[in-house]
C-alpha cells in the first residue's frame, strides 16, 4: 500500500491510520476485546500498517489491546501514540472529572511536565511491548507547562532513540511556531473534516512551508459522515457522541441530505460512502493522512479500502463542495 512520508522524518505513514480509541471503549460507552483486536489484525492484513492510540484511550488499555494484535508484527506496524493526558497523578491543568471502564471516578489532567513525559513514555513501551515508538505524541498542551520545557523533553526522547518522530496534537498555531522554533516538529494531529476545515487558513500553509506532516483526526465526525449515523440512531450509555452539537436532529438531517446527493458517486465506483469521503480528505493540500476509527473487522477492511479507490479529481472536487454547501450549527444545544 501507499506510503507518505511524515514530514521531515524517517517515518513513513499510510494515507489512512488506524484509529485505536473508540476500542479503548472510555467515551465510547465500552469495547469487545475480541473484536478489538480482530479489527486491528485486519486493518494490518489489508495495508493499513499505521496505527495511532494514546495513553489515556481507556487509561491504557488501548496501548494494551495493540500490543495484543502486533504480537508478532511488529516489523510491519508504524505505532504513534500519546502522551499528556495524566489520570494518575495530581499534578496537571484543567481536572476533568470522567469514569474509567470500570465506573470509577478519576480525574483527568493536562500535564506535559518533562518528568511526566519520560515516565509515560516508559509506561507506554511497556503496554505495546515494543522498544521504541515510530511517533510520540503531545496530545494536548499542558498551560501549566511552558512549551518549551515539554517540547525539550520529547527532543531528549528521540536523541536517547525511545522514539523515531515527534509531533503534537491540538495546538495552535502559536503553539506550534514556539515548539517548532526549538526543534522541528515532525507532524500535527489537529481535528479536521470536510465539514470542519478551519486548519486550512493558518496551519496548513504554516505546515507546508515547514515540512511538518499533518495527521487529521476525526475525518469522519466521529462516524457522522458514513451515513450509518440515521435520525432514530441511539448510542449507549457513556457515549460521549449523544451530546455533540453534530450529532442533533437537525445537523444529522443536513449531513444524511448532503451524503445523499454524494451517493452516486460512491455507487459508480462501487465504494461506500466512508470511502469516498475518507479518500477525498486524505487527498486534500496539506493533509498526510487521515486516522479512521473501526471497532470490527469489517470497519477496518471498509476503511482499508479508501486507500485504492481511483476516484477523479472531478469527483472529489463535488465531495468537498456539496459538504462545503452544508451549513452545520454548532450552537445547537
Amino acid at each position: 500500500m501507499e506510503t507518505r512520508q511524515l514530514g521531515r522524518s524517517p517515518v513513513k505513514v499510510t494515507p489512512v491510520i488506524f484509529g485505536a480509541w473508540a476500542i479503548g471503549g472510555w467515551m465510547w460507552g465500552g469495547s469487545d476485546e475480541k473484536d478489538a483486536v480482530s479489527a486491528i489484525q485486519a486493518s494490518l492484513d489489508h495495508g493499513v500498517t499505521t496505527i495511532d492510540t494514546a495513553a489515556i484511550y481507556g487509561m491504557g488499555y488501548s496501548e494494551e489491546l495493540v500490543a495484543k494484535a502486533i504480537k508478532g508484527r511488529r516489523d510491519q506496524v508504524v505505532i504513534a501514540t500519546k502522551c499528556g493526558m495524566r489520570w494518575d497523578s495530581n499534578e496537571g491543568a484543567e481536572p476533568w472529572l470522567q469514569e474509567d471502564l470500570q465506573g470509577n471516578r478519576v480525574l483527568i489532567r493536562k500535564n506535559a511536565k518533562p518528568d511526566s513525559i519520560v515516565y509515560e513514555c516508559e509506561q507506554s513501551l511497556k503496554r505495546l511491548g515494543v522498544d521504541v515508538i515510530d511517533l510520540y505524541q503531545i496530545h494536548w498542551p499542558d498551560p501549566s507547562t511552558p512549551i518549551e520545557e515539554s517540547w525539550n523533553a520529547m527532543v531528549k526522547l528521540k536523541a536517547q532513540g525511545k522514539v523515531r518522530a515527534i509531533g503534537v496534537s491540538n495546538y495552535s498555531l502559536h503553539q506550534l511556531q514556539q515548539a517548532h522554533a526549538i526543534h522541528p516538529v515532525d507532524s500535527l494531529q489537529p481535528p479536521y473534516s470536510l465539514i470542519r476545515r478551519e486548519i486550512e487558513e493558518d496551519m496548513v500553509p504554516f505546515c507546508l512551508e515547514q515540512k511538518i506532516g499533518i495527521i487529521a483526526y476525526s475525518p469522519m465526525e466521529r462516524g457522522l459522515l458514513t451515513g450509518k449515523v440515521t435520525m432514530d440512531r441511539k448510542f449507549p450509555k457513556g457515549d460521549h457522541r449523544e451530546n455533540l452539537p453534530f450529532f442533533k436532529p437537525e445537523n444529522r438531517k443536513k449531513i444524511l441530505a448532503a451524503l445523499e446527493k454524494i451517493r452516486p458517486i460512491a455507487e459508480r465506483h462501487g465504494a461506500t460512502l466512508s470511502q469516498v469521503i475518507i479518500h477525498s480528505t486524505f487527498q486534500m493540500p496539506g493533509i498526510t493522512a487521515a486516522i479512521v476509527g473501526a471497532r470490527n473487522p469489517e470497519q477496518a477492511i471498509e476503511n482499508a479500502g479508501a486507500v485504492t479507490l481511483q476516484l477523479t479529481q472531478e469527483d472529489r472536487s463535488f465531495v468537498v463542495q456539496v459538504l462545503e454547501e452544508t451549513q452545520i450549527d454548532l450552537n445547537l444545544k
